[in-house]
């Protein structure tokens, strides 16, 4: 078996999972997966992290843009990493992810909204003749508040915490998702609302994407055992769900 990690990793990444096939960690928001053509300012990369961590070669099996915490989840072979790869695919991974969005959102939902794809981190463009892929997402609403807090012509602003299960994996789904039904995840600077995202800042001192990867469940590919992995959000997002009322701010949320 592989040799356990450290408590407490250098360079601030939590060791989620490992064993011989496979290694989670928690990438905090604003980490880069791996090196890339839009952001070549970046030196820090979780790929470099955790292959400097484990002193071997590491495989990475999904995306996770680069402002979304979470579960992050690499192969340790080629081998490995092709099955992972073809989970993902098949819709064979159960992933959970935890969002607070703009407004009173129904209660539950499925958002089947085919996207076109969009140009990649590494420099890649999309193809503007391909038609737009089949994309679900369902989600359901755990929590609302209403903040005293005017944006635009209201005298206050309303935000909902969500859990979201992407069916699909398409570029940016969930952000896209999200704005698509006209509650943007707040901190998106791209598909979001940028007055939301400006009283965030103003009144919370929060500029990051209020979007975690926090469950991910699957069958191991090797084993054959059911495994869950889960990723606790960050001291950051935890303190503001607790402000709201949402979470009490001294249990792991996950």
């Amino acid at each position: 078996m592989m040799p356990s990690p450290p408590a407490s990793p250098p360079g601030g990444l939590d060791v989620l999972h490992l064993d011989d096939f496979l290694v989670a960690v928690n990438k905090p928001a604003g980490l880069l997966v791996h090196r890339s053509e839009i952001d070549r300012h970046e030196t820090h990369f979780a790929l470099q992290m955790v292959r400097d961590l484990l002193g071997r070669r590491v495989f990475p099996v999904h995306r996770l843009d680069k402002p979304t915490a979470g579960v992050l989840l690499f192969a340790l072979d080629p081998g490995t990493a092709r099955m992972m790869s073809d989970l993902f695919t098949a819709g064979g991974i159960a992933k959970t992810y935890l969002a607070v969005v703009r407004g009173l959102c129904p209660a539950a939902d499925v958002i089947d909204h085919p996207l076109r794809e969009e140009d990649d981190d590494r420099g890649g463009h999309a193809d503007p003749d391909r038609p737009p892929q089949s994309a679900i997402t369902s989600y359901r609403r755990l929590a609302t508040v209403e903040l005293p807090f005017p944006s635009g012509p209201h005298p206050t602003s309303r935000y909902s915490l969500v859990e979201l299960q992407p069916r699909t994996g398409r570029r940016h789904q969930l952000r896209r998702h999200m704005k698509h039904i006209f509650h943007p995840i707040i901190g998106d600077t791209t598909h979001g609302d940028g007055r939301h995202n400006a009283l965030f800042r103003r009144e919370f001192d929060s500029a990051r994407l209020l979007l975690a990867a926090v469950r991910f469940g699957f069958v191991h590919p090797h084993t054959g055992q059911a495994l869950e992995i889960r990723a606790p959000l960050d001291a950051g997002f935890q303190s503001l769900l607790a402000r709201f009322g949402w979470i009490d701010e001294d249990s792991p949320t996950a």
